[in-house]
């Protein structure tokens, strides 16, 4: 259901669908992983396709987990098929600034937030909860918009410097040892602990419903992109609303993956291949909109932003519904 409301506010014309393997990859070695996802990819088989469903990257997999499931499928039916998942290696039809783009299309929602709500970037500072794909990345990209990181944080804890992070070296820390904690120059925190510190913009990256009840209250944060699907639980949403906190919910702020999925599919399609300027122009383009036409029906309707992005992903799912009618 998220996926799909997802794709309608950004007008894409996917639906939604979930599906994955119950184990740890962790404790499986590179081969295990891979005869288990060409095992997956067998069973559903029957229920993808570049005209029907189409996997994409989502926790715990990657390029390479894309690329056992185009070759399962492409074996199956005798002739090489790249448009049947997104999110493969740029070598195999994947395309430009796909392993970016959640955490792009979320950086320039923050900047069209901050711009509504007139704060400077080049002043802000900002906290990152999930240190993984989205959150590494959405740190990388934001500190060029002149903000600065003070905190990070991945499964094992988080790390703090009032004075700002050096997130390049927090990226090559964590490569060596497997965690950002115990980076040089920064105290440690918890998860917990890292969505309460001071911060301009909190961006939570990670897991959902880190953000309740118990810790709305004592969240300084005036920016929360939510690049983690369903970090806050609709009671701290309330929460947030009526405290003045600027919500940037999931299905807006994270919708820059599907996005460049989607001009992924239709790359393979045509069988071409588009720069990442291309790809990086025509995803600031849709974000822009869609946090535009969100903001809108928010203000319009005295509701919060999240119940915005509702207003516009369901009318627009309903009307196509209404206009295609029953069948028979």
């Amino acid at each position: 259901m998220w996926m799909t409301w997802k794709c309608a506010v950004v007008d894409l014309p996917y639906g939604g669908g979930k599906g994955g393997v119950v184990i740890d990859p962790k404790k499986l070695s590179q081969h295990e992983v891979e005869r288990l996802t060409r095992r997956f990819a067998t069973e559903i088989s029957v229920l993808i396709g570049p005209e029907r469903d189409i996997p994409a990257p989502d926790v715990n997999t990657n390029a390479q987990t894309m690329a056992w499931i185009m070759d399962t499928y492409s074996m199956h039916v005798g002739y090489t098929v790249p448009g049947v998942v997104t999110g493969k290696p740029i070598s195999l039809g994947g395309s430009e600034g796909r392993n970016e783009a959640t955490a792009r299309g979320a950086v320039y929602t923050i900047v069209e937030a901050a711009r509504h709500l007139g704060m400077d970037l080049g002043r802000a500072t900002v906290a990152v909860q999930g240190f993984g794909n989205a959150g590494s990345i959405a740190a990388q990209l934001i500190v060029p918009e002149g903000a600065t990181v003070v905190a990070v944080s991945d499964s094992s804890g988080g790390i703090h410097n009032a004075a700002g992070l050096d997130v390049e070296r927090v990226i090559a820390w964590k490569k060596e040892h497997g965690t950002v904690v115990g980076f040089p120059g920064a105290s440690g925190i918890t998860n917990a602990e890292l969505l309460e510190i001071p911060c301009d913009v909190l961006i939570p990256a990670a897991l959902e419903n880190q953000i309740t009840p118990g810790n709305a209250g004592r969240i300084k944060a005036r920016i929360i992109a939510e690049a983690a699907n369903g970090p806050t639980t609709p009671e701290a949403d309330d929460i947030l609303h009526e405290r003045g906190v600027f919500i940037i919910p999931d299905i807006l702020c994270n919708a820059g993956g599907v996005t460049v999925s989607y001009f992924e599919w239709v790359q393979d399609l045509n069988r071409d291949h588009w720069s990442e300027a291309v790809v990086n122009a025509k995803l600031k383009e849709i974000m822009v909109k869609a946090f535009g036409e969100v903001l809108r029906l928010a203000t319009t309707n005295d509701v919060n932003n999240r119940v915005g992005a509702y207003l516009l992903a369901v009318d627009r799912v309903a009307s196509a519904t209404a206009l295609r009618g029953l069948y028979p």
